[in-house]
Protein backbone atom coordinates (compact mmCIF):
# COMPACT_ATOMS: atom_id res chain seq x y z
CA UNK A 1 0.00 0.00 0.00
CA UNK A 2 1.35 3.42 -0.81
CA UNK A 3 1.29 5.78 1.09
CA UNK A 4 0.77 9.35 -0.02
CA UNK A 5 1.85 12.26 2.72
CA UNK A 6 3.28 11.29 6.31
CA UNK A 7 0.98 13.98 8.07
CA UNK A 8 -2.89 13.99 9.23
CA UNK A 9 -3.98 17.60 10.32
CA UNK A 10 -6.65 18.53 12.68
CA UNK A 11 -7.91 21.63 12.64
CA UNK A 12 -7.38 22.19 16.65
CA UNK A 13 -3.75 21.86 15.87
CA UNK A 14 -2.53 18.32 16.47
CA UNK A 15 -0.95 16.38 13.69
CA UNK A 16 -0.23 13.07 13.22
CA UNK A 17 3.03 11.43 11.72
CA UNK A 18 2.75 8.29 10.38
CA UNK A 19 6.09 6.75 11.21
CA UNK A 20 5.52 3.93 8.63
CA UNK A 21 6.44 6.64 5.79
CA UNK A 22 9.27 6.93 3.81
CA UNK A 23 9.78 10.95 4.43
CA UNK A 24 9.23 9.96 8.31
CA UNK A 25 12.56 11.36 9.80
CA UNK A 26 12.45 14.52 7.51
CA UNK A 27 9.13 15.22 8.11
CA UNK A 28 9.77 14.94 12.32
CA UNK A 29 12.64 17.54 11.71
CA UNK A 30 10.05 19.96 10.11
CA UNK A 31 7.72 19.16 12.52
CA UNK A 32 9.33 19.71 15.70
CA UNK A 33 10.21 22.86 14.53
CA UNK A 34 6.90 24.28 15.10
CA UNK A 35 5.18 22.09 17.31
CA UNK A 36 5.73 19.89 20.47
CA UNK A 37 5.39 16.49 20.98
CA UNK A 38 2.29 14.99 22.44
CA UNK A 39 2.31 11.06 22.94
CA UNK A 40 3.15 8.72 21.05
CA UNK A 41 1.25 5.87 21.60
CA UNK A 42 1.51 3.64 17.99
CA UNK A 43 2.82 4.38 14.13
CA UNK A 44 0.88 7.67 14.56
CA UNK A 45 2.93 10.38 16.48
CA UNK A 46 0.72 12.94 17.97
CA UNK A 47 2.18 16.79 18.19
CA UNK A 48 0.74 19.78 19.02
CA UNK A 49 1.29 23.41 17.51
CA UNK A 50 0.71 26.22 20.14
CA UNK A 51 1.27 29.64 20.03
CA UNK A 52 4.74 29.45 22.09
CA UNK A 53 5.78 26.75 19.52
CA UNK A 54 5.02 29.35 16.88
CA UNK A 55 6.49 32.16 18.34
CA UNK A 56 10.26 30.11 18.99
CA UNK A 57 9.67 29.42 15.00
CA UNK A 58 9.26 32.93 14.34
CA UNK A 59 11.61 33.66 16.51
CA UNK A 60 14.46 31.42 14.56
CA UNK A 61 12.86 32.80 11.05
CA UNK A 62 10.07 30.54 10.05
CA UNK A 63 6.86 32.59 8.55
CA UNK A 64 3.66 31.94 8.67
CA UNK A 65 3.84 31.34 4.48
CA UNK A 66 6.91 28.81 5.34
CA UNK A 67 4.57 27.20 7.78
CA UNK A 68 1.41 26.77 5.91
CA UNK A 69 3.76 26.04 2.62
CA UNK A 70 5.05 23.43 4.41
CA UNK A 71 2.32 22.22 6.35
CA UNK A 72 0.57 21.40 3.06
CA UNK A 73 2.74 19.62 1.39
CA UNK A 74 3.32 16.98 4.07
CA UNK A 75 -0.64 17.02 4.51
CA UNK A 76 -2.34 13.40 3.29
CA UNK A 77 -5.82 15.26 3.40
CA UNK A 78 -4.61 19.44 3.32
CA UNK A 79 -4.64 21.94 6.15
CA UNK A 80 -7.69 23.21 7.27
CA UNK A 81 -8.58 26.34 6.78
CA UNK A 82 -9.16 27.18 10.50
CA UNK A 83 -5.63 26.20 11.54
CA UNK A 84 -4.24 28.15 8.83
CA UNK A 85 -5.86 30.77 9.81
CA UNK A 86 -4.82 30.46 13.58
CA UNK A 87 -1.23 29.92 12.24
CA UNK A 88 -0.78 33.61 10.22
CA UNK A 89 -2.52 35.36 13.50
CA UNK A 90 -0.31 33.23 15.68
CA UNK A 91 2.93 33.86 13.37
CA UNK A 92 1.89 37.24 12.10
CA UNK A 93 1.14 38.93 15.62
CA UNK A 94 5.40 38.38 16.59
CA UNK A 95 7.21 41.63 15.66
CA UNK A 96 4.01 43.41 15.37
CA UNK A 97 5.21 45.05 19.13
CA UNK A 98 8.87 45.61 19.61
CA UNK A 99 10.00 47.53 22.51
CA UNK A 100 13.15 50.47 22.29
CA UNK A 101 14.55 52.73 23.99
CA UNK A 102 13.89 56.25 23.45
CA UNK A 103 16.02 58.68 22.54
CA UNK A 104 16.60 60.26 25.92
CA UNK A 105 17.37 56.84 27.54
CA UNK A 106 14.80 57.53 30.11
CA UNK A 107 11.72 55.22 29.01
CA UNK A 108 11.02 52.46 27.03
CA UNK A 109 8.99 53.18 23.80
CA UNK A 110 6.49 49.95 22.71
CA UNK A 111 6.09 50.63 18.98
CA UNK A 112 3.38 49.10 16.90
CA UNK A 113 2.95 48.48 13.26
CA UNK A 114 -1.00 48.60 14.72
CA UNK A 115 -1.72 52.29 16.04
CA UNK A 116 -5.31 50.52 16.29
CA UNK A 117 -4.28 47.80 18.82
CA UNK A 118 -2.04 50.45 20.92
CA UNK A 119 -5.43 52.06 21.40
CA UNK A 120 -6.83 49.41 22.49
CA UNK A 121 -3.95 48.00 25.18
CA UNK A 122 -3.83 51.84 26.30
CA UNK A 123 -7.29 51.59 27.28
CA UNK A 124 -7.18 48.59 29.15
CA UNK A 125 -7.33 48.87 33.08
CA UNK A 126 -5.03 46.20 33.95
CA UNK A 127 -2.21 48.02 31.58
CA UNK A 128 -2.63 51.78 32.49
CA UNK A 129 0.27 51.16 35.26
CA UNK A 130 2.81 50.52 32.13
CA UNK A 131 2.25 53.14 30.38
CA UNK A 132 3.27 57.08 30.67
CA UNK A 133 1.59 59.93 28.53
CA UNK A 134 -0.36 58.94 25.48
CA UNK A 135 0.20 57.23 22.20
CA UNK A 136 2.06 59.46 19.60
CA UNK A 137 2.06 58.19 16.31
CA UNK A 138 2.75 53.97 16.40
CA UNK A 139 4.33 53.89 19.56
CA UNK A 140 3.67 54.88 23.62
CA UNK A 141 6.13 55.46 26.10
CA UNK A 142 6.82 52.39 29.04
CA UNK A 143 7.97 52.99 32.34
CA UNK A 144 11.49 51.18 32.73
CA UNK A 145 10.06 49.31 35.45
CA UNK A 146 7.47 47.46 33.29
CA UNK A 147 9.42 45.73 31.09
CA UNK A 148 9.58 42.51 31.87
CA UNK A 149 5.86 43.06 33.31
CA UNK A 150 4.47 44.23 30.32
CA UNK A 151 6.54 41.62 27.92
CA UNK A 152 4.83 39.10 30.20
CA UNK A 153 1.50 40.52 30.40
CA UNK A 154 1.24 41.16 26.53
CA UNK A 155 2.50 36.99 25.98
CA UNK A 156 -0.39 36.43 27.78
CA UNK A 157 -3.14 38.34 25.58
CA UNK A 158 -1.37 36.33 22.57
CA UNK A 159 1.38 39.95 21.52
CA UNK A 160 4.54 38.45 21.87
CA UNK A 161 6.99 41.26 22.23
CA UNK A 162 10.30 41.60 20.64
CA UNK A 163 12.56 43.66 23.18
CA UNK A 164 15.35 45.81 21.04
CA UNK A 165 15.84 47.89 23.59
CA UNK A 166 19.65 47.30 24.57
CA UNK A 167 21.14 45.42 27.83
CA UNK A 168 23.20 47.58 29.93
CA UNK A 169 26.86 46.41 30.06
CA UNK A 170 26.96 45.58 33.56
CA UNK A 171 30.61 45.71 35.90
CA UNK A 172 33.67 45.37 33.56
CA UNK A 173 35.43 41.76 34.57
CA UNK A 174 38.91 41.05 32.69
CA UNK A 175 38.20 37.10 32.18
CA UNK A 176 39.06 35.31 29.24
CA UNK A 177 39.15 31.48 28.42
CA UNK A 178 42.31 29.88 29.14
CA UNK A 179 44.45 29.07 25.88
CA UNK A 180 45.17 25.68 28.05
CA UNK A 181 43.71 24.05 30.65
CA UNK A 182 45.22 23.46 33.82
CA UNK A 183 46.58 20.18 32.86
CA UNK A 184 47.68 21.32 29.42
CA UNK A 185 44.90 20.63 27.09
CA UNK A 186 44.27 22.77 24.92
CA UNK A 187 40.79 24.77 25.08
CA UNK A 188 38.67 25.53 22.18
CA UNK A 189 35.10 25.53 21.66
CA UNK A 190 32.96 22.77 19.87
CA UNK A 191 31.78 24.19 16.91
CA UNK A 192 28.04 23.93 17.72
CA UNK A 193 28.68 25.93 21.28
CA UNK A 194 30.60 28.61 19.50
CA UNK A 195 27.52 28.90 17.32
CA UNK A 196 25.47 28.85 20.66
CA UNK A 197 27.37 31.61 21.82
CA UNK A 198 26.94 33.91 18.27
CA UNK A 199 23.43 33.12 18.40
CA UNK A 200 22.81 34.03 21.81
CA UNK A 201 24.82 37.47 21.58
CA UNK A 202 23.03 38.52 17.87
CA UNK A 203 24.76 40.72 15.66
CA UNK A 204 24.72 43.62 17.75
CA UNK A 205 23.85 45.36 20.92
CA UNK A 206 20.04 45.27 20.18
CA UNK A 207 20.07 42.30 18.60
CA UNK A 208 20.75 39.29 20.93
CA UNK A 209 21.49 39.17 24.28
CA UNK A 210 18.59 37.48 25.80
CA UNK A 211 17.28 33.58 24.79
CA UNK A 212 17.75 29.91 25.22
CA UNK A 213 20.52 27.69 24.33
CA UNK A 214 18.81 23.76 23.89
CA UNK A 215 21.86 21.36 23.79
CA UNK A 216 21.35 17.85 24.91
CA UNK A 217 22.76 16.71 28.78
CA UNK A 218 26.55 15.78 28.41
CA UNK A 219 27.08 18.38 25.42
CA UNK A 220 28.94 21.04 27.20
CA UNK A 221 26.06 23.47 27.90
CA UNK A 222 28.61 24.93 30.76
CA UNK A 223 31.16 25.76 28.26
CA UNK A 224 28.52 28.32 26.24
CA UNK A 225 27.76 29.94 30.07
CA UNK A 226 31.43 30.27 30.30
CA UNK A 227 32.24 31.76 26.61
CA UNK A 228 29.48 33.82 26.94
CA UNK A 229 30.64 35.72 29.92
CA UNK A 230 34.31 36.06 28.24
CA UNK A 231 32.69 37.52 25.52
CA UNK A 232 30.64 40.12 27.46
CA UNK A 233 33.77 40.55 30.04
CA UNK A 234 31.03 41.82 32.76
CA UNK A 235 30.27 40.78 36.36
CA UNK A 236 27.63 37.85 36.49
CA UNK A 237 25.17 35.55 38.04
CA UNK A 238 24.66 32.13 37.39
CA UNK A 239 21.55 30.18 38.80
CA UNK A 240 21.42 26.40 39.23
CA UNK A 241 19.19 23.51 40.60
CA UNK A 242 21.20 22.75 43.48
CA UNK A 243 24.57 22.84 45.12
CA UNK A 244 26.11 19.98 43.50
CA UNK A 245 25.90 21.75 40.16
CA UNK A 246 27.18 25.05 41.93
CA UNK A 247 30.27 23.15 43.17
CA UNK A 248 30.72 21.96 39.39
CA UNK A 249 30.18 25.28 37.44
CA UNK A 250 33.22 26.76 39.71
CA UNK A 251 35.40 23.61 39.11
CA UNK A 252 34.84 24.52 35.62
CA UNK A 253 35.36 27.72 35.79
CA UNK A 254 38.74 27.86 37.72
CA UNK A 255 39.99 25.36 35.47
CA UNK A 256 39.10 27.08 32.43
CA UNK A 257 38.94 30.90 32.53
CA UNK A 258 41.33 32.94 34.16
CA UNK A 259 39.58 34.15 36.84
CA UNK A 260 40.68 33.21 40.27
CA UNK A 261 38.92 32.00 43.51
CA UNK A 262 38.55 35.51 45.21
CA UNK A 263 36.90 36.26 41.93
CA UNK A 264 33.85 33.29 42.35
CA UNK A 265 31.31 33.50 45.02
CA UNK A 266 29.39 30.56 46.39
CA UNK A 267 25.60 31.89 47.42
CA UNK A 268 23.56 28.60 49.03
CA UNK A 269 22.49 27.35 52.35
CA UNK A 270 26.11 27.24 53.61
CA UNK A 271 27.97 30.22 52.10
CA UNK A 272 26.92 33.81 51.43
CA UNK A 273 29.72 35.07 49.09
CA UNK A 274 28.85 37.44 46.53
CA UNK A 275 31.63 38.34 44.04
CA UNK A 276 32.10 38.98 40.56
CA UNK A 277 31.12 35.65 39.47
CA UNK A 278 28.43 34.67 41.79
CA UNK A 279 26.82 30.86 41.84
CA UNK A 280 24.05 30.35 43.84
CA UNK A 281 20.79 27.64 43.61
CA UNK A 282 17.47 28.74 42.91
CA UNK A 283 16.74 27.32 46.43
CA UNK A 284 18.26 29.79 48.37
CA UNK A 285 16.41 32.37 45.75
CA UNK A 286 12.96 31.30 46.86
CA UNK A 287 13.27 30.56 50.74
CA UNK A 288 11.95 32.31 53.14
CA UNK A 289 10.47 31.61 56.55
CA UNK A 290 6.85 31.51 55.75
CA UNK A 291 4.38 32.84 53.09
CA UNK A 292 3.58 36.03 54.62
CA UNK A 293 7.06 37.15 54.85
CA UNK A 294 9.07 38.21 52.07
CA UNK A 295 11.97 36.48 50.02
CA UNK A 296 15.39 37.60 52.22
CA UNK A 297 17.86 36.82 49.21
CA UNK A 298 16.15 38.22 46.26
CA UNK A 299 18.75 41.13 46.74
CA UNK A 300 21.45 38.79 45.46
CA UNK A 301 19.76 40.08 42.12
CA UNK A 302 20.21 43.78 42.63
CA UNK A 303 23.15 43.88 45.49
CA UNK A 304 25.75 44.05 42.27
CA UNK A 305 25.55 45.60 38.64
CA UNK A 306 25.31 42.07 36.88
CA UNK A 307 26.05 42.12 33.24
CA UNK A 308 24.85 38.85 32.66
CA UNK A 309 22.81 36.34 34.25
CA UNK A 310 22.95 32.75 33.44
CA UNK A 311 20.01 30.46 34.17
CA UNK A 312 21.24 26.74 34.20
CA UNK A 313 18.27 24.35 33.41
CA UNK A 314 16.03 26.67 32.98
CA UNK A 315 13.07 24.66 32.02
CA UNK A 316 12.91 23.99 36.08
CA UNK A 317 12.87 28.07 37.09
CA UNK A 318 10.63 28.37 39.94
CA UNK A 319 7.72 30.77 39.50
CA UNK A 320 9.17 33.22 42.18
CA UNK A 321 12.09 33.94 40.03
CA UNK A 322 9.91 34.35 36.82
CA UNK A 323 8.78 37.33 39.63
CA UNK A 324 12.61 38.11 40.12
CA UNK A 325 13.24 38.10 36.61
CA UNK A 326 10.85 40.27 35.14
CA UNK A 327 12.48 43.07 37.14
CA UNK A 328 16.05 42.62 35.36
CA UNK A 329 14.73 42.48 31.70
CA UNK A 330 17.91 45.31 31.42
CA UNK A 331 20.51 42.93 32.23
CA UNK A 332 21.30 39.80 29.73
CA UNK A 333 19.70 36.37 30.31
CA UNK A 334 20.65 33.16 28.91
CA UNK A 335 18.75 30.14 29.76
CA UNK A 336 20.57 26.93 29.64
CA UNK A 337 18.79 23.83 28.81
CA UNK A 338 18.55 20.19 27.36
CA UNK A 339 14.55 20.64 26.61
CA UNK A 340 11.87 23.59 26.63
CA UNK A 341 9.71 20.76 27.71
CA UNK A 342 8.00 22.93 31.19
CA UNK A 343 5.77 20.56 33.59
CA UNK A 344 3.87 23.14 34.63
CA UNK A 345 2.63 25.03 31.87
CA UNK A 346 4.58 28.18 32.20
CA UNK A 347 6.49 28.37 28.67
CA UNK A 348 4.60 31.74 28.07
CA UNK A 349 6.29 33.67 31.11
CA UNK A 350 9.87 31.48 30.16
CA UNK A 351 9.60 32.86 26.51
CA UNK A 352 8.59 36.52 27.52
CA UNK A 353 11.03 37.30 30.40
CA UNK A 354 14.29 34.55 29.74
CA UNK A 355 13.54 34.84 25.93
CA UNK A 356 12.79 32.91 22.43
CA UNK A 357 15.27 29.62 21.49
CA UNK A 358 18.23 30.57 20.09
CA UNK A 359 19.80 27.59 19.26
CA UNK A 360 19.42 24.21 19.39
CA UNK A 361 20.90 21.21 18.14
CA UNK A 362 19.18 17.39 18.54
CA UNK A 363 20.46 14.62 20.61
CA UNK A 364 20.76 12.08 17.59
CA UNK A 365 22.78 14.47 15.72
CA UNK A 366 25.28 14.87 18.48
CA UNK A 367 25.24 11.30 18.87
CA UNK A 368 26.54 10.70 15.73
CA UNK A 369 29.00 13.43 15.56
CA UNK A 370 30.40 11.19 18.62
CA UNK A 371 30.35 14.44 20.93
CA UNK A 372 27.72 12.43 22.97
CA UNK A 373 27.85 8.19 24.20
CA UNK A 374 24.98 6.30 22.12
CA UNK A 375 22.10 5.24 24.40
CA UNK A 376 20.27 2.21 24.50
CA UNK A 377 16.94 2.69 26.20
CA UNK A 378 14.82 0.02 27.93
CA UNK A 379 11.51 -0.39 30.10
CA UNK A 380 11.54 -3.24 32.03
CA UNK A 381 7.97 -3.98 33.32
CA UNK A 382 8.13 -6.34 36.72
CA UNK A 383 4.59 -7.42 37.83
CA UNK A 384 3.71 -6.88 41.20
CA UNK A 385 3.36 -10.04 43.77
CA UNK A 386 -0.33 -10.53 44.97
CA UNK A 387 0.05 -8.94 48.30
CA UNK A 388 1.63 -5.88 46.90
CA UNK A 389 -1.30 -5.77 44.28
CA UNK A 390 -3.76 -6.04 46.61
CA UNK A 391 -2.06 -2.75 48.63
CA UNK A 392 -2.01 -0.68 45.27
CA UNK A 393 -6.07 -1.66 44.33
CA UNK A 394 -7.22 -0.96 47.28
CA UNK A 395 -4.76 2.57 47.96
CA UNK A 396 -6.38 5.46 47.39
CA UNK A 397 -5.23 7.26 43.93
CA UNK A 398 -2.26 9.32 45.41
CA UNK A 399 -0.60 6.77 47.02
CA UNK A 400 -1.13 4.54 44.04
CA UNK A 401 2.29 5.56 42.22
CA UNK A 402 4.71 5.54 45.21
CA UNK A 403 2.96 1.94 45.86
CA UNK A 404 4.17 0.90 42.72
CA UNK A 405 7.62 2.55 42.39
CA UNK A 406 8.80 1.16 45.45
CA UNK A 407 7.77 -2.56 44.24
CA UNK A 408 10.03 -5.08 46.07
CA UNK A 409 10.34 -7.14 43.11
CA UNK A 410 12.45 -4.31 41.50
CA UNK A 411 15.67 -5.34 43.94
CA UNK A 412 15.77 -8.65 42.20
CA UNK A 413 15.70 -6.77 38.69
CA UNK A 414 18.63 -4.52 39.88
CA UNK A 415 20.71 -7.37 41.10
CA UNK A 416 20.66 -8.93 37.31
CA UNK A 417 21.26 -5.94 35.61
CA UNK A 418 24.25 -4.96 37.43
CA UNK A 419 25.79 -8.48 36.85
CA UNK A 420 24.67 -7.80 32.92
CA UNK A 421 27.11 -4.72 33.28
CA UNK A 422 29.58 -6.15 35.55
CA UNK A 423 32.51 -3.69 35.46
CA UNK A 424 30.48 -0.98 34.18
CA UNK A 425 30.25 2.56 36.23
CA UNK A 426 26.40 2.29 36.79
CA UNK A 427 23.79 4.49 38.58
CA UNK A 428 20.62 3.31 40.29
CA UNK A 429 18.01 6.48 40.73
CA UNK A 430 14.85 6.79 42.35
CA UNK A 431 12.57 8.69 44.00
CA UNK A 432 11.76 7.53 47.07
CA UNK A 433 14.50 7.58 50.02
CA UNK A 434 12.85 4.00 51.86
CA UNK A 435 13.31 2.26 48.56
CA UNK A 436 16.82 3.56 48.13
CA UNK A 437 18.22 3.25 51.36
CA UNK A 438 16.65 -1.01 51.32
CA UNK A 439 18.66 -1.24 48.08
CA UNK A 440 21.73 0.13 49.26
CA UNK A 441 21.80 -1.87 52.16
CA UNK A 442 20.24 -5.42 50.19
CA UNK A 443 22.98 -4.76 47.49
CA UNK A 444 25.62 -3.42 49.87
CA UNK A 445 25.87 -0.29 47.75
CA UNK A 446 26.78 3.66 48.89
CA UNK A 447 24.25 5.91 48.92
CA UNK A 448 23.86 9.75 47.76
CA UNK A 449 20.79 11.37 49.32
CA UNK A 450 20.26 15.33 49.48
CA UNK A 451 19.91 14.60 53.32
CA UNK A 452 24.10 13.68 53.32
CA UNK A 453 26.28 16.50 53.99
CA UNK A 454 27.37 18.25 50.98
CA UNK A 455 31.50 17.18 51.46
CA UNK A 456 30.43 13.85 52.07
CA UNK A 457 28.61 13.84 48.65
CA UNK A 458 31.67 15.12 46.97
CA UNK A 459 33.82 13.16 48.05
CA UNK A 460 31.93 9.75 46.79
CA UNK A 461 31.32 11.22 43.44
CA UNK A 462 35.17 11.95 43.21
CA UNK A 463 36.06 8.41 44.10
CA UNK A 464 33.46 7.33 41.42
CA UNK A 465 34.73 9.14 38.89
CA UNK A 466 38.09 7.67 39.99
CA UNK A 467 37.05 4.19 39.81
CA UNK A 468 37.12 3.31 43.29
CA UNK A 469 33.29 2.93 43.22
CA UNK A 470 31.32 0.38 40.64
CA UNK A 471 28.33 1.39 41.54
CA UNK A 472 25.96 4.12 42.99
CA UNK A 473 22.25 4.70 44.41
CA UNK A 474 21.29 7.86 44.12
CA UNK A 475 18.48 9.90 44.88
CA UNK A 476 16.51 12.56 42.56
CA UNK A 477 19.90 14.81 43.18
CA UNK A 478 21.06 13.04 40.35
CA UNK A 479 18.44 14.84 38.04
CA UNK A 480 20.74 17.34 37.46
CA UNK A 481 24.46 18.92 36.65
CA UNK A 482 26.37 15.85 38.21
CA UNK A 483 29.36 15.79 36.10
CA UNK A 484 30.10 12.03 36.21
CA UNK A 485 31.77 11.52 32.40
CA UNK A 486 32.40 7.52 32.77
CA UNK A 487 29.07 6.58 34.04
CA UNK A 488 27.68 4.53 30.98
CA UNK A 489 24.34 2.65 32.82
CA UNK A 490 21.73 4.29 34.82
CA UNK A 491 18.87 1.87 36.32
CA UNK A 492 15.80 4.08 36.86
CA UNK A 493 13.33 2.62 39.70
CA UNK A 494 11.51 5.15 40.28
CA UNK A 495 10.61 8.68 39.18
CA UNK A 496 8.21 11.68 39.41
CA UNK A 497 5.06 10.73 38.11
CA UNK A 498 5.15 11.24 34.02
CA UNK A 499 8.05 13.85 34.16
CA UNK A 500 9.23 14.24 30.56
CA UNK A 501 12.16 16.64 31.78
CA UNK A 502 13.60 13.99 34.79
CA UNK A 503 13.54 11.17 32.23
CA UNK A 504 15.33 13.61 29.78
CA UNK A 505 17.75 14.51 32.86
CA UNK A 506 18.68 11.04 33.89
CA UNK A 507 19.43 9.67 30.69
CA UNK A 508 21.69 12.60 30.23
CA UNK A 509 23.95 11.38 33.34
CA UNK A 510 25.39 8.44 31.02
CA UNK A 511 25.37 10.79 28.02
CA UNK A 512 29.21 11.78 28.05
CA UNK A 513 31.49 9.90 24.96
CA UNK A 514 32.99 7.30 26.67
CA UNK A 515 37.05 6.76 26.90
CA UNK A 516 36.28 3.27 25.66
CA UNK A 517 33.93 4.16 23.00
CA UNK A 518 30.91 1.84 24.56
CA UNK A 519 27.41 2.69 24.20
CA UNK A 520 25.27 3.83 27.24
CA UNK A 521 21.93 1.65 28.06
CA UNK A 522 19.65 3.17 30.41
CA UNK A 523 16.83 1.20 31.92
CA UNK A 524 13.23 2.31 33.44
CA UNK A 525 11.58 0.11 36.35
CA UNK A 526 8.39 -0.27 35.88
CA UNK A 527 5.72 -2.58 37.85
CA UNK A 528 3.32 -4.17 35.11
CA UNK A 529 -0.48 -3.39 35.76
CA UNK A 530 -0.06 -0.02 37.51
CA UNK A 531 0.09 3.55 36.90
CA UNK A 532 3.93 3.41 36.32
CA UNK A 533 3.08 2.12 32.51
CA UNK A 534 0.69 5.23 31.76
CA UNK A 535 3.49 7.43 33.79
CA UNK A 536 6.08 5.76 31.40
CA UNK A 537 4.89 6.24 27.91
CA UNK A 538 4.51 10.14 29.47
CA UNK A 539 8.02 10.62 30.88
CA UNK A 540 9.58 8.77 27.44
CA UNK A 541 7.82 11.02 25.03
CA UNK A 542 10.60 13.83 24.93
CA UNK A 543 13.29 10.78 24.12
CA UNK A 544 11.16 9.23 21.80
CA UNK A 545 10.75 12.36 19.81
CA UNK A 546 14.77 13.01 20.03
CA UNK A 547 15.02 9.17 18.36
CA UNK A 548 15.67 7.06 21.21
CA UNK A 549 13.19 4.27 21.61
CA UNK A 550 12.21 2.03 24.18
CA UNK A 551 12.36 -1.51 24.19
CA UNK A 552 9.99 -2.95 26.26
CA UNK A 553 10.85 -6.45 28.06
CA UNK A 554 9.19 -8.28 30.84
CA UNK A 555 10.65 -9.41 33.57
CA UNK A 556 10.19 -13.65 33.91
CA UNK A 557 11.14 -14.96 37.46
CA UNK A 558 11.79 -18.97 36.90
CA UNK A 559 9.29 -20.46 40.04
CA UNK A 560 11.76 -23.88 39.88
CA UNK A 561 12.58 -24.07 43.94
CA UNK A 562 16.48 -25.58 43.23
CA UNK A 563 18.17 -23.28 40.14
CA UNK A 564 15.99 -20.44 40.42
CA UNK A 565 16.86 -18.09 37.56
CA UNK A 566 15.87 -14.40 36.98
CA UNK A 567 15.95 -12.87 33.04
CA UNK A 568 14.99 -9.54 31.61
CA UNK A 569 13.52 -10.14 28.65
CA UNK A 570 10.69 -12.60 27.04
Amino acid sequence: MTISRPLLIQSDGTLLLDERHPDYAATRNIVREIAELHKRPGVFHTYRISPVTLWHAAASGWTAERVIERLTSLSRFGLPRTLEEEIRSRMNRYGVLRLVASSEARTLMLMSRSPELLDRLRLRDDMAMAFDGEPTDNAIAVRPEARGWIKRKLAELGYPVIDAAGYRAGRALDVQLRGRTLAGQPIRLRDYQAEAVEAFLGDDVHDGGSGVVVLPCGSGKTWVGMAALARLKCETLILTPNRVSVSQWIEEILRNTTLKEADIGEYTGDAKNVRPVTVATYQILTHRRSKEEDYPHWQLFVNREWGLIVYDEVHLLPAPVFRMTADLQATRRLGLTATLVREDGREEDAFALIGPKRYEVQWRAMEEKKWIAEAVCTEVRVPMEERAMLDYTAAPKKLKHRIAGQNPLKTAVVRTLLNRHYGTPTLIIGQYLDQLHDLANELSLPLITGEMPHSNRKQLFKRFKDGEIGVLVVSKIANFAVDLPDAAVAIQVSGSYGSRQEEAQRLGRILRPKASGISASFYSVVSDGTDEIEFSRNRGRFLLEQGYPYTVDRWIKADAPATPQEKVGP
